[in-house]
């Protein structure tokens, strides 16, 4: 079982962006002190669901400050990336860590960022598979030349070679020489788009164990018909995001984020603004916390526990990147990450 933690820079209401991101790199760093595996870490505009707009930028910062723990993206939104400066951003962590860095990418949604950063609802719709083969390419190659609908160009070489790390970290994928590529999935098409790559999965927490546990079942059936070996198939280690909430009761913990989190949610998800100006349906944010309590390790170190253990036993998930900071307090998150590692760890053993 390898626990980590899912970081949003969420701005709660009431407080700076300042404050949001000094909490995401101390909970990073309180993460490593209490033997948690990795940090993943969202990227979001021009909201304050989450105010880090570049996961890479962020990771880079987050593993010059650490030594052991795992740094990934959860995710960095392809249409609003060039993939082949994303791979070189992957390329360049993955070498300076010594292989600490994982690329989690996702397809985004509808958002204004398509007219910003001048992608275009095409790039959202349609050109995630494209963005996504040019990116293993560019980790895969020694030189690339783009040949899709969208990206065109001349053939390149690829510098740095994501291949030449000089030491492989122990929780590298077998067979792999550059760094983890990892898909958010959402939608059957996500599935099998990551399983005819061989890609894991990074299935988001809204989702309950039954709809994961399918999920992970079409991943397993796409790679087989792709033409994986069974070891590949079977040994992928797909992450499964949730929230973590350690209180010494269940009624507590859920106290604790139905107080907190409802206002950031509501704060934060309105301010999406969609590009086409298609209707939005938004959770009621009260429901969503109970609902996402009930589904995750929230609660006393036992129940927590025993949840991450039914979630792996169900869907065959043994990666977490749970949501710590659903309380919007440091102090606040950095007790609930120390009783993660020192209280919740050692049942999971």
């Amino acid at each position: 079982m390898r626990i980590g933690t899912f970081v949003l820079a969420a701005q709660f209401p009431g407080q700076g962006p300042g404050e949001a991101l000094h909490r995401a790199v101390r909970s990073t760093e309180a993460a490593e002190e209490s033997g948690l595996d990795s940090v993943w870490l969202a990227e979001h505009h021009f909201v304050p669901y989450g105010v880090c707009p570049s996961a890479t930028t962020l990771a880079a910062l987050l593993l010059g400050r650490t030594r052991r723990i795992r740094v990934g993206t959860a995710v960095s939104v392809l249409p609003n990336h060039h993939p082949v400066a994303l791979a070189e951003q992957a390329a360049l962590l993955h070498l300076t860590s010594g292989g600490r860095f994982s690329l989690g990418v996702g397809r985004g949604g509808p958002w204004v960022d398509l007219e910003v950063f001048g992608g275009g609802l095409d790039a959202y719709e349609n050109g995630f598979p494209e963005a996504l083969g040019l990116v293993l390419d560019w980790l895969r190659e020694a030189r690339v030349a783009g040949r899709g609908e969208r990206f065109g160009f001349r053939e390149v070489a690829v510098v740095p070679r994501a291949d030449e790390l000089l030491e492989r970290p122990a929780d590298a994928v077998p067979g792999a020489s550059g760094p983890e590529v990892v898909v958010a999935c959402t939608s059957p098409k996500s599935v099998r788009l990551a399983a005819r790559q061989a890609l894991p999965m990074l299935l988001g927490m809204h989702c309950g164990d039954e709809e994961k546990a399918e999920m992970v079942a079409l991943w397993r059936t796409a790679a087989r018909e792709a033409g994986h070996p069974p070891e590949v198939v079977e040994g992928a280690a797909h992450v499964s995001a949730g929230v973590a909430q350690i209180a010494d009761g269940a009624r507590d913990a859920t106290e604790m984020l139905v107080k907190a989190m409802p206002g950031w949610l509501r704060q934060g998800l309105d301010a999406h603004v969609t590009v086409d100006g298609r209707h939005r349906v938004m959770r009621d944010p009260v429901a969503y916390t109970e609902l996402l309590c009930g589904l995750h390790p929230v609660g006393p170190p036992q129940l927590a526990a025993d949840r991450l253990a039914a979630t792996a036993e169900r869907t065959g998930i043994t990666r977490f990147a749970l949501l710590v900071e659903g309380t919007g307090d440091l102090a606040a998150t950095e007790e609930n990450v120390r009783r993660l590692g020192a209280d919740v760890l050692p049942l999971l053993t």
